[in-house]
């Protein structure tokens, strides 16, 4: 979900990097909410992560590769505290690189220092399920954000511990916090296709796919067609081999109040996974039930909390990890590390 609309600055470091840095701030300079400007030029998110802020360093990235440098800086001179800034899949690139960066220092994972999730994406699902409210306020994202890194500097946020995903596929291991394919890969796929817009934008387009599982659109037969994958949770397969649906999450609101995985963290070490092979005609109209944090309706659907879950696309296929979309033959999640999260 984090479309790059206009071009970022360089890679820079708004403070001098030294024995005084307690945190480090990464911004995603390519997140929706830090790459766009007002018509006067101004943004006021990047405005406020810039803001001087004793013992504070911000370091702006543009790819992947200054991402990596940035944690591997961050894991030889471990902070008090890092803030990542930028989208869901920001926040997730950012997790990743950390904890591979410290495994590569020989450090465990309990050495990473406390995280907090700045909003700087177009949705902001995992940091809307950790703390972040008041979008629509006055301020909006940047009086939050101001609060957020107040606290943190000052050491008066809240510490909590939260889990992870770990998820493996032909070419990579991420840690994340959602995961899915068939239903949510199609929509974000179309979500992507049409501007990626944002709230606004998402919920229009599930309120399309909803009325048109009782007319036979062609939107919603898109979105939910079932998929080839094979399932495998926990050791054992499941009784399809086509899907149109299977998510894990470790969060509970996956955005626009959908609640499929309403037991998404309730433990450390498992997560919440939701499969099924059900068509749009029967899908579709359990959108109610989803959103009342209800389980689905169908005697093959799968809905357990798990610690392994495989997936057999067969063929290359499209797979969201934290709205990004990504290319597999084959995925493997399991739980990853505890996160300490900052909040205020």
């Amino acid at each position: 979900m984090n479309k790059l609309t206009s071009p970022p600055r360089p890679h820079t470091s708004t403070h001098a990097p030294g024995p005084s840095v307690r945190v480090v701030v990464l911004a995603n300079r390519r997140a929706r909410g830090l790459s766009t400007s007002s018509a006067s030029g101004s943004n006021a998110l990047l405005d406020v992560l810039r803001s001087r802020r004793a013992g504070v360093n911000v370091v702006e990235t543009c790819s992947v590769t200054e991402l990596e440098v940035a944690a591997k800086e961050i894991a030889r001179a471990i902070p008090e505290a890092i803030v990542l800034a930028g989208g869901d899949g920001s926040h997730m690139a950012g997790a990743s690189a950390l904890v591979r960066a410290f495994a590569s220092e020989g450090l465990s994972v309990d050495a990473l220092p406390p995280i907090a999730l700045v909003p700087g994406g177009t949705v902001n699902t995992v940091a809307r399920n950790w703390g972040f409210r008041g979008a629509f306020l006055e301020g909006g994202t940047a009086a939050y954000t101001a609060r957020l890194l107040d606290a943190v500097a000052s050491q008066r946020a809240t510490v909590t511990r939260r889990p992870t995903l770990r998820c493996e596929d032909d070419s990579a291991s991420r840690i994340g916090f959602i995961v899915g394919a068939g239903l949510v890969s199609r929509f974000f796929e179309t979500y992507n296709a049409q501007g990626a817009g944002g709230h606004g934008h998402a919920a229009s387009l599930m309120l399309r796919v909803f009325a048109g599982c009782f007319t036979n659109g062609a939107l919603a037969k898109h979105v939910l067609a079932p998929m080839p994958c094979v399932i495998t949770v926990d050791s054992v397969r499941a009784p399809f081999v086509r899907t149109s649906l299977v998510c894990a999450s470790v969060v509970r609101n996956l955005g626009l109040g959908i609640r499929l995985l309403y037991r998404a963290a309730e433990e450390e070490q498992r997560f919440h996974v939701v499969a099924t092979p059900l068509r749009a005609s029967k899908l579709g109209p359990q959108l109610p039930l989803v959103l009342a944090g209800r389980g689905l309706l169908g005697s093959d659907t799968i809905d357990k909390i798990a610690t392994h879950v495989t997936l057999g696309f067969g063929d290359k296929s499209a797979y969201v990890l934290d709205g990004e979309l990504l290319l597999t033959r084959s995925l493997r999640v399991t739980a990853g590390p505890v996160l300490r999260i900052l909040s205020c």
